[in-house]
């Protein structure tokens, strides 16, 4: 009895094993696993227990979590710590551009970029617009978030940088109009769009400390017409690029990340 009870517990457990090698084979490169990470959908309280889980000397890294749950979509520590260690183990590859894609977004992430008034009650507001439809231009997604001014008055808000960083790219562009990019350490793209007016006069190659003031919100752009303001509120476009293995920048919904910042956010004297 005692050998065909051990058999049964044998056969449930290789039933069960299988099964999770089967779900291990289909975590490929695709462009639905890619889609997820684009996405980036996680709760705060999720992306806690991963901080948590992940400052114990004997389990994964919080981004290691945040990678494998991404991928998964099992909330399970056991399980995310067996996925990602047969992944690690058996699509070492795989896994590193799963996790250098999280590590570019999340590793250099320091202040909201919109700071706090420390004389006035203007503040910002942001939904999950990521992705949903535009049309200047022609048909497109929104590839950010925008931080709306609940003062609806150009050149009020300072904007400072989310990371350190090296400035990419400067001026205006036809969509974003005044704008600034800037590479973060570990290899992110932040896009800061529709600005007033920059804080000096920035260049490539420039570097940037977190917390830096960059410029002002505004409303520019929409034209090809440098300078051009009024054709929508005021607020930031915040953009978030990390680079694909075959070199094309791949947009990431800043939502998620732009809630961790909530309670990182600096004082200014504005009103």
């Amino acid at each position: 009895m005692i050998s065909i009870a051990a058999a049964v517990l044998f056969i449930l457990w290789m039933q069960d094993y299988c099964g999770s090698l089967g779900k291990l084979n289909r975590l490929l490169l695709t462009e639905d696993t890619v889609e997820k990470i684009r996405e980036h959908k996680i709760s705060l309280e999720l992306l806690s227990d991963f901080r948590e889980w992940g400052s114990k000397e004997d389990g994964l890294s919080c981004l290691e979590y945040l990678s494998a749950y991404l991928i998964t979509g099992t909330e399970s520590k056991k399980e995310l710590e067996w996925y990602y260690r047969q992944l690690k183990e058996y699509k070492p590859e795989e896994c590193k551009v799963f996790t250098g894609y999280l590590s570019a977004v999340w590793e250099d992430l320091k202040y909201f970029p919109v700071p706090l008034s420390s004389v006035s009650d203007a503040n910002v507001s942001y939904v999950d617009s990521w992705m949903y439809e535009r049309t200047f231009g022609g048909k497109r997604g929104h590839e950010g978030t925008d931080l709306m001014a609940s003062v609806n008055q150009r050149g009020r808000y300072p904007i400072v940088s989310i990371t350190d960083g090296v400035v990419e790219k400067v001026g205006w562009l036809t969509k974003g109009g005044y704008r600034l990019g800037i590479r973060s350490p570990h290899g992110g793209y932040f896009y800061y769009a529709h600005l007033y007016d920059y804080a000096r006069d920035f260049q490539p190659g420039d570097t940037i400390k977190a917390g830096e003031w960059i410029g002002f919100m505004g409303d520019s752009g929409y034209s090809e017409v440098e300078g051009t303001v009024g054709n929508f509120d005021v607020h930031l476009h915040l953009g978030i690029y990390v680079n694909r293995p075959d070199g094309e920048e791949m947009s990431i919904n800043p939502y998620v990340i732009l809630q961790y910042l909530e309670d990182k956010k600096l004082n200014y004297i504005f009103d």
